[in-house]
């Protein structure tokens, strides 16, 4: 092991194949369930809204998905991304620890997400596709789908939670410099939007609402537009994997494995990205490793949550899925991780959570944006809110690891910069910002609504 800092691999060593973890899943996938009648769904219900191609990988029991050629050559705009050992860090933290970090932010739009946009926008052109639809939180998904569409030549819709939409209008400008159509939801162009703001004509909005007015643009198309996910579906989960891949040769490149993985979870897409290759080596070949999954206290989806069926939207339109969930009628405060602001967790990424492969943790806004200035003074990233999450968590464990001297590896995946987040830096930069805990009672009070789902045989 040498100190080097930065490994970097060739374009040779670019993954040729997705990793689908549904092979090594150590407890039985659970049933989606259709909406109305709480039966499982057929591909027919969900080739509404996703073209077949998709369908079959988010069911397909075969570990390795190979990525298509034009994929890949798109890929090559940014992948392989680079993994750096963050010697300041560790030397700011006077910590025995070893923190890796894998920087996503290099790729065009300054996030990890082009690389399942790209694969939906390649997947949906094949199917003969023509339009799409999609909601975003923060930006960084409906950017890079409007990239991916652009690329592929299709036309997008989408719909970004109306705080977002005002807290970061660069990101808007982004999606409509590639040709995308961006509305503020809750809008008026949809019964759902509608409703809501008949209820609250001043709703702050919220990814359950944007996924809710989506869906329902593509389901009454007639089959015109169909609809993509950022974060929470398998083959979503999926096509991040080519991060966690890289990371592998990356960390043997470095002469070290980890002892633990982090990264901040919202729906789950990139933390199961970079964490999943990991927990296929803890699966297969019984390579030991803590796999640590952060999230705000403002939406506390794992740790305060409950694991059951939930629908995916906010009007209970999308199907219902068993996860982690706050409950599908929660509106979450407006904090600046506007990617982590989602009701519900990764089925996949709930399940691990609940069988013990996978930690949760729970941190707060302050606190978060304490860990992204030091580490932006040590090692001169600027983090996207939403991955300074996974930076707070890895400097506690360094800490943790000066107080017990143990020499401890940790190994974070930075998910994107933060260079439209200027707005939460000044507030937090001048005291302004506010630390939020989602009170429990609201929990209780939105469990009320989940499905009546029938006891599965």
């Amino acid at each position: 092991m040498s100190d080097q800092h930065k490994f970097l691999l060739d374009e040779s060593k670019l993954p040729k194949a997705w990793y689908n973890i549904n092979a090594d899943m150590p407890v039985p996938p659970q049933p989606v369930l259709h909406p109305g009648t709480m039966q499982p769904v057929t591909p027919d219900f969900l080739g509404v809204l996703f073209p077949m191609n998709l369908i079959m990988q988010e069911i397909s029991p075969e570990r390795w998905i190979e990525i298509p050629e034009p994929v890949r050559e798109i890929y090559k705009l940014w992948r392989p991304t680079p993994m750096y050992r963050a010697l300041r860090l560790e030397k700011a933290l006077d910590t025995p620890a070893h923190i890796y970090y894998k920087y996503e932010g290099v790729s065009p739009v300054g996030s990890h997400k082009p690389n399942t946009a790209v694969a939906q926008a390649f997947f949906n052109k094949e199917a003969g596709t023509k339009a799409l639809t999609t909601e975003t939180g923060a930006g960084q998904w409906g950017s890079a789908l409007a990239m991916a569409c652009n690329f592929f030549g299709l036309d997008l819709e989408v719909y970004m939670v109306k705080v977002s939409y005002h807290q970061k209008p660069y990101r808007r400008i982004i999606m409509e410099d590639f040709g995308a159509q961006v509305f503020a939801s809750p809008t008026d162009r949809t019964q759902y939007g509608k409703s809501v703001l008949a209820g609250d004509p001043n709703s702050p909005g919220s990814l359950g609402i944007a996924i809710s007015e989506a869906v329902e643009v593509a389901a009454t198309s007639n089959g015109a537009k169909k609809y993509s996910l950022g974060s929470v579906l398998g083959h979503v989960l999926m096509h991040q994997t080519v991060v966690g891949l890289e990371a592998l040769q990356q960390m043997e490149m470095a002469g070290e494995y980890p002892d633990m993985v982090i990264g901040c979870i919202g729906g789950g897409s990139n933390f199961a990205g970079f964490a999943y290759p990991f927990l296929w080596k803890k699966f297969t070949e019984k390579k030991p490793i803590r796999v640590i999954a952060v999230e705000p206290t403002a939406c506390p989806s794992v740790t305060q949550g409950k694991y059951t069926f939930d629908f995916g939207d906010t009007a209970a339109m999308a199907p219902i899925v068993k996860m982690y969930t706050l409950g599908h009628t929660f509106v979450p405060p407006g904090i600046h991780a506007g990617g982590l602001r989602y009701h519900g967790m990764a089925p996949s990424v709930s399940a691990l959570v609940d069988h013990g492969d996978i930690e949760g943790r729970a941190v707060k806004q302050v606190p978060v944006f304490e860990a992204a200035v030091q580490f932006s003074q040590a090692e001169g990233i600027i983090a996207a809110p939403e991955s300074a999450h996974a930076i707070r968590v890895a400097i506690d464990e360094a800490l943790e690891c000066k107080k017990t001297g143990q020499k401890k590896v940790i190994a974070f995946n930075l998910s994107g910069h933060g260079h439209f987040d200027m707005g939460a830096y000044e507030q937090f930069l001048h005291g302004q910002l506010q630390d939020y805990e989602y009170p429990a009672e609201k929990v209780a009070e939105a469990m009320t609504h989940l499905p009546q789902v029938p006891a599965m045989a």
